[in-house]
């Protein structure tokens, strides 16, 4: 490539979860339409559960972003996909180990399968590495039972990226990654991928979610934090062959749907323009790839892993012991015969011994097989952010003994 070229990506999240988001029809046609009349070169989407939707985007937006992509995973599929003008040459999707609670059926993270999808696109002579992805969400705020499984992914996908890209002129991260600048898992992404936020500089201060100004954020949450959230990002990083300068960053959907009262969505749409830059356009003549220091965020991630290990272990113990004073009952309670009672008696039996049984199955169930799971994941990330944190300790102390 002799010349620079201009790169528009987007991200969004488009809260499409069938017969649960509100307005999904109408919205998802309005955001299909959105990306047909803009002018954008990489779209990144989240939450498309419906095929049918996916399929709709795919066929209005052909004609400026003729290349698609849908991640499948798990029962539901991921909800990520990607729309490009460039060509698509190779994808590839990793899932996560940790990604939930199979039993919290009305969260659904688990059944979504949710991981990072890849898609190397071939701009004009550079290879684009397009990564595409979805974070667990944060429920409860005060008490973040999920910290631990999105620290996890957070450390899983930028090992993912920082052993991916090798070979490719560029990186993009796009997507719903549910974590501020300021919170662990962000530290850990941008750090050991050593990805540079898009909107750090230039819109920084800006939400992405619970925006007091989307149709969907409720009214307690929107006088809290007026600003909203800033969860979603667009990260990227150069090579030693290309520069991506970043020369704007915004939202550019409208507040509302043209002549409706709601939002495209319940996040805001965020977009961010490059400027892919051959490195010898480059007047000082070098681009380096400079990692930050990511010690601190990792002993801190190791700190918050210790403590989930520690306390699924404790919750092993007390499922056990749910098991063991469920069992009692419900054996003893084989052997009644109440024939000669009533027949509200015998119903009444038969639904309690029905119900023991299922929370004993449950609690088996969580003590057993979901428990190794957990411990398993937890154990690997654990064991893998120890490696890399050796190796940085290793790298530090070999720059002191040649300085």
């Amino acid at each position: 490539m002799t010349e620079e070229v201009l790169l528009r990506v987007l991200t969004l999240n488009c809260w499409g979860i069938p017969y649960v988001s509100r307005n999904r029809g109408k919205r998802m046609k309005a955001i299909a339409e959105q990306l047909a009349s803009g002018d954008y070169d990489i779209v990144c989407l989240q939450e498309i559960w419906s095929l049918k939707d996916f399929n709709m985007m795919k066929y209005k937006t052909q004609d400026k972003l003729p290349y698609s992509h849908y991640f499948y995973s798990g029962v539901l599929g991921s909800g990520i996909c990607l729309l490009s003008r460039y060509p698509i040459q190779d994808v590839m999707f990793h899932r996560w180990s940790l990604n939930g609670y199979v039993h919290k059926i009305h969260h659904g993270d688990w059944f979504g399968g949710k991981g990072v999808g890849l898609c190397r696109l071939k701009v004009h002579d550079a290879n684009i590495n397009v990564y595409v992805a979805h974070l667990h969400a944060e429920y409860d705020t005060e008490n973040d039972e999920y910290s631990a499984h999105r620290v996890l992914q957070a450390f899983d996908m930028a090992q993912f990226i920082r052993m991916t890209r090798q070979g490719a002129d560029a990186a993009i991260l796009g997507g719903d990654l549910n974590t501020g600048p300021e919170d662990l898992a962000y530290q850990i992404i941008s750090g050991i991928a050593s990805l540079v936020d898009a909107c750090s500089s230039i819109h920084s201060d800006v939400g992405t979610s619970e925006c007091a100004n989307n149709s969907y954020t409720p009214k307690k949450v929107a006088k809290q934090l007026p600003q909203g959230k800033r969860i979603d990002h667009i990260l990227y990083l150069g090579s030693k062959k290309f520069k991506l300068e970043v020369l704007k960053c915004h939202q550019p959907f409208p507040s509302r749907i043209p002549n409706e009262n709601v939002s495209y969505s319940d996040h805001e749409a965020v977009a961010a323009e490059f400027k892919l830059i051959p490195v010898y356009f480059i007047i000082l003549g070098k681009y380096e790839l400079v990692e930050k220091d990511i010690r601190n965020p990792l002993k801190e991630a190791l700190s918050v892993c210790d403590t989930s290990l520690k306390e699924i272990r404790k919750q092993r113990v007390w499922y056990l012991l749910v098991s063991l004073l469920l069992s009692v009952p419900v054996l003893c309670s084989m052997g009644l015969d109440l024939s000669n009672g009533s027949i509200a008696l015998d119903i009444a039996l038969n639904v309690g011994r029905l119900l023991a049984t299922a929370v004993l199955c449950y609690a088996l169930f969580m003590s057993s097989i979901w428990n190794c799971v957990e411990q398993n994941a937890l154990k690997a990330g654990y064991i893998a952010m120890e490696t890399r944190l050796l190796q940085l300790n290793r790298n530090t102390r070999q720059e002191k003994s040649f300085t």
